[in-house]
């Protein structure tokens, strides 16, 4: 099994601004890492560092346990967030170039490329120009391209981004099975829900450093108490904005998530919901992905 990645104490300066600061995480082999934090967070400027696309001030890459090389970069795949691709360029034609960069055989190289369109549900488009194509398929395109050489680790910069629920699907299934293969994958997203349901472990940042990193369980499961509440009739929930101990995490669809104060009663929430309705859904639930992400940065 290859890797782990391991970035280790990484500051990058831009002048006046600091994109990374003394950042520190792994990138577990076997497992899908989510990378989260907001926009200008520091999450491209990393990825880029992992190329030797950026230069570092100060840290280290590492792979496998030793200072990262050039020849090992040329086994990772990087789908970057702007588009790579040459635009009047046909699919096929660009993949086997692609291929070929990557040190495949001409026949490989054509091998690889059949086969991921195929998987990626463009069969019959490799004499397509990429102009010519959705920005869905697009982007499944993109991740061919950095799925061709079999790489031992795949970097992909919001491969999800614009993307339908059948496109989200098709590229999220792609993720998972290189990880179950033995391979280091890390991407960032926006899609937070999809996040949750892919990916094992989760690393965030703000402003180039880590504030949280784990699994997704063990992020899920700390912090205070969660409430979910449903009142039939009820989509603003003004019955539990004034409760003290009690704040509002999230408000969707008729259903209020609370977030409880060690002291608070849920007895007494329960019975101000009641005077506002019949309650159709009063249970306790884990942290989302999304609320541990606000908390962090917060």
């Amino acid at each position: 099994m290859p890797g782990p990645l391991r970035l280790r104490h990484l500051t990058r300066r831009f002048g006046a601004l600091t994109a990374l600061d003394d950042l520190t995480f792994d990138v577990p082999a076997g497992q899908v890492t989510g990378f989260l934090g907001h926009n200008g967070a520091g999450k491209t400027t990393t990825m880029r560092a992992v190329f030797g696309l950026t230069d570092l001030d100060s840290g280290e890459v590492r792979w496998d346990d030793a200072p990262l090389s050039q020849e090992q970069r040329r086994r990772f795949g990087y789908m970057p967030e702007e588009r790579g691709l040459y635009p009047a360029m046909p699919v096929g034609d660009q993949l086997r170039y692609l291929g070929r960069l990557h040190g495949l055989s001409a026949r490989a190289a054509e091998r690889a490329v059949d086969t991921w369109l195929e998987r990626l549900g463009l069969p019959g488009r490799a004499a397509s120009k990429v102009e010519e194509l959705s920005h869905g398929n697009q982007q499944r395109v993109q991740l061919a391209a950095a799925l061709l050489h079999d790489p031992d680790l795949l970097v992909l910069d919001e491969p999800l981004s614009g993307l339908d629920p059948t496109g989200m699907d098709a590229i999220g299934e792609v993720l998972v099975d290189q990880a179950r293969a033995g391979k280091c994958v890390l991407f960032s997203s926006h899609q937070l829900d999809q996040v949750e349901d892919l990916c094992e472990t989760v690393v965030i940042i703000a402003h180039g450093h880590l504030v949280a990193t784990g699994t997704v369980d063990e992020l899920a499961a700390g912090g205070p108490r969660r409430l979910v509440v449903r009142v039939a009739g009820d989509r603003d929930a003004t019955w539990a904005k004034e409760l003290p101990g009690v704040s509002i995490s999230e408000s969707e669809r008729g259903a209020v998530r609370l977030i409880l104060d060690e002291a608070t009663d849920s007895d007494t929430v329960l019975r101000a919901a009641m005077t506002a309705g019949r309650v159709t859904e009063f249970v306790f639930e884990r942290r989302r992905l999304s609320e541990v992400f606000r908390e962090a940065i917060a």
